[in-house]
């Protein structure tokens, strides 16, 4: 059987960049992340155990290679320490186990977050290439590939039409490595949008892909990094200045987009105050409605007598090229927008996508949560932790 993961880089850009603070500031850290699957898959995942397993001795045999050290090197925010570190890394098999509960697939990792932390991304691409290699046909192929040029045959009216004399550029990147429908579909997607709108497509999440096709890796920080800190040893209260402190003091000015609903967006703005709003760039959206989100941050902002077109809006919550459009000519002119597209780049090939996650529900032995602005999009985790959070914070359910 083929490997699914062939180099270490096939992996999201902030697994690297989350990876190089846990290392520097808190390395003996221990991680507990368990799978889910969110929407109901035509055939059971438990199906895949065996061939997951193979997948995963193969993954945890990989090492970087001295050209993809390079690579990493070459990036001003990955310090050369870190780089080092890598040169020594590989994935432990003994950290993840997979099994089967109530009939579905049951995926635990369990270990030092310098190794638990980096099994995600790579775990997630997994599954979804052993689900739908069984899928996978040319019929199927072809319609994948008239739903991308419908795609890129509407961004370039866009960018014709109502995109040219926009105020600031149509910023379009690639998030989808964790749910594409294989590997080769995935870089051929990306290609083909890297070369037809080379002006609006700047970036990919995917570090392999940017090495390989010259592009801007892209990413900061994921969920994960901020509910860590909510069992690092600070009041639960200040764990996301905590983060947000730490991510500072690591980077100094560089990968300046802070995600924002770790708790929500309310009290995400109550501790977003005057100091790290001129620190960081920008924020993330990914659950809740992105309208109100921005007019939120708008708002924020200009309380805090910043210009908001000084500043950027990154949104990353299940988007479309027709949702970004509508978003963009939204807020343009009055604030800078990027959006991270992912499976509806990496994956729309007429079949019903997986809707697979791999999130941390503890850490140090601690429940750790995250309260998100969508229905359904909060982790079940430890019921008690649960309400102490939305207490400390005012949150109603």
């Amino acid at each position: 059987m083929s490997p699914v993961i062939t180099s270490l880089l096939d992996t999201d850009l902030y697994k690297f960049t989350m990876l190089q603070v846990v290392l520097h500031q808190f390395p003996a850290a221990h991680g507990e992340y368990a799978f889910k699957c969110r929407n109901t898959p035509e055939r059971p995942l438990s199906q895949l155990k065996h061939e997951l397993e193979q997948q995963l001795d193969s993954l945890c045999a990989l090492r970087f290679t001295q050209e993809e050290l390079a690579y990493l090197r070459s990036l001003r925010f990955i310090k050369s320490d870190f780089v080092d570190y890598l040169e020594l890394f590989h994935l432990q098999r003994r950290f993840i186990s997979v099994g089967e509960q109530d009939g579905e697939l049951a995926i635990t990792i369990k270990g030092p977050m310098v190794q638990a932390m980096f099994f995600e991304i790579f775990v997630l691409a997994i599954v979804n290439e052993l689900y739908f290699r069984a899928l996978d046909t040319a019929a199927v192929r072809a319609e994948g590939q008239r739903r991308l040029e419908q795609k890129i045959t509407r961004l370039r009216a866009f960018a014709a039409g109502e995109g040219s004399n926009a105020h600031f550029p149509l910023l379009l990147s690639d998030f989808g490595t964790r749910r594409r429908f294989s590997r080769d579909w995935h870089a051929h997607v990306v290609t083909q949008l890297h070369q037809a709108v080379p002006d609006m497509f700047r970036g990919t999440s995917n570090v392999f892909l940017a090495w390989q096709l010259g592009m801007t890796p892209i990413g900061t920080m994921a969920h994960e990094f901020f509910q860590a800190f909510q069992a690092l040893g600070v009041r639960l209260r200040d764990f996301q200045k905590a983060a947000l402190e730490a991510w500072v003091q690591e980077y100094r000015g560089d990968l300046g987009i802070a995600l924002t609903d770790v708790v929500g967006m309310d009290a995400f703005l109550a501790d977003f105050d005057l100091y790290f709003a001129k620190l960081f760039d920008g924020l993330r959206h990914d659950s809740g409605d992105p309208y109100h989100w921005g007019e939120k941050a708008i708002a924020h902002y200009q309380l805090l007598r910043i210009d908001p077109a000084s500043k950027m809006l990154v949104f990353s919550d299940a988007l479309d090229i027709d949702k970004a459009l509508a978003l963009y000519q939204h807020f343009n002119p009055r604030i800078q927008t990027s959006f991270g597209i992912g499976t509806k780049l990496s994956n729309d090939m007429g079949l019903t996508p997986l809707q697979i996650v791999l999130k941390l529900v503890s850490c140090n032995g601690q429940p750790v949560a995250k309260l998100s602005d969508s229905p359904g999009k909060t982790m079940p985790t430890d019921a008690t932790f649960l309400a102490y959070l939305r207490q400390v914070f005012g949150i109603r359910e």
